[in-house]
């Protein structure tokens, strides 16, 4: 019932994302990523693309056993544009283009690994529930990070390295989609009584790319000293690495952005 309760309060979040996508795009691709028994990807299958004319759903699992069991189950309930294929986020064959892409509970730099894809591969929407941020902690804890003066303080004790490296690796993963573009929106998935992972961070991307955020990005790298999985992916290198301050890899750019997207003073629009 908690899981239940989690799924369903997402999907509602979802809602907009799916109707933007179903009014652009006559076959709407849907991902996913990390999919586990793809309990989300049934309902979102069962509430938007059911009786839609058109659209996709691509569930991402690695555990072949999940995989086998969901497929079955779409058999069973005749959802026949729902796909499944068994990989890692990471290792995964995407589509050229992908419209919205949401990853629950994808464990520590799974989902750096979605948001990579989604980025990549152009997605109008991103929606990911991280779970057990463990790697800029442990960048924390071997002290590759340095930063000045007492922010040292904030994550002396382990209980605070955990607590902040977590918080740190949303604020990052929430900057870098803004870096590329997106509008972001960071909330709470359902109550703390249901979940203790319960950050839900959603993107729309309106923009080509953003360089204020990005800038912001670097600096918080070079400041905090981490370099997590995302941002090594995307080339993006703290400010005063030696890297240029616009590197990294360009996303493509959907090919319909949304019409009602204001875009901000320091966002480029996006290109013709």
């Amino acid at each position: 019932m908690r899981k239940l309760k989690q799924v369903n309060h997402l999907v509602g979040l979802l809602r907009p994302a799916m109707e933007d996508v179903q009014g652009r795009h006559a076959n709407p691709l849907v991902v996913d990523a990390g999919s586990g028994n793809a309990y989300l990807g049934f309902v979102v299958y069962e509430l938007f693309l059911k009786d839609a004319a058109g659209g996709e759903l691509l569930s991402i699992e690695g555990r072949p056993d999940l995989t086998e069991r969901a497929k079955g189950r779409a058999e069973r309930l005749h959802f026949d544009r729902m796909r499944f294929q068994t990989a890692h986020i990471d290792a995964a064959e995407y589509p050229e283009r992908i419209h919205v892409l949401m990853a629950l509970h994808a464990c520590d730099t799974a989902t750096d690994d979605a948001l990579v894809a989604a980025i990549k591969h152009g997605a109008d929407h991103v929606a990911v529930v991280p779970c057990c941020q463990a790697e800029v902690a442990a960048q924390l804890k071997e002290k590759k990070a340095k930063p000045a003066g007492s922010m040292s303080l904030l994550f002396q004790h382990p209980w605070h390295r955990r607590e902040f490296g977590s918080h740190l690796t949303n604020v990052i993963r929430a900057l870098t989609l803004e870096a590329f573009g997106y509008q972001v929106t960071v909330t709470e998935l359902t109550g703390w009584e249901h979940s203790l992972k319960n950050e839900l961070i959603l993107g729309r991307r309106v923009h080509r790319d953003n360089r204020r955020a990005r800038l912001q990005l670097q600096a918080l790298l070079a400041e905090t000293g981490v370099q997590p999985r995302l941002t090594r992916l995307l080339g993006i290198t703290p400010a005063g690495a030696g890297g240029s301050d616009v590197g990294g890899e360009e996303a493509p750019e959907p090919s319909e952005p949304a019409s009602d997207a204001q875009p901000t003073p320091d966002a480029a629009p996006p290109e013709p």
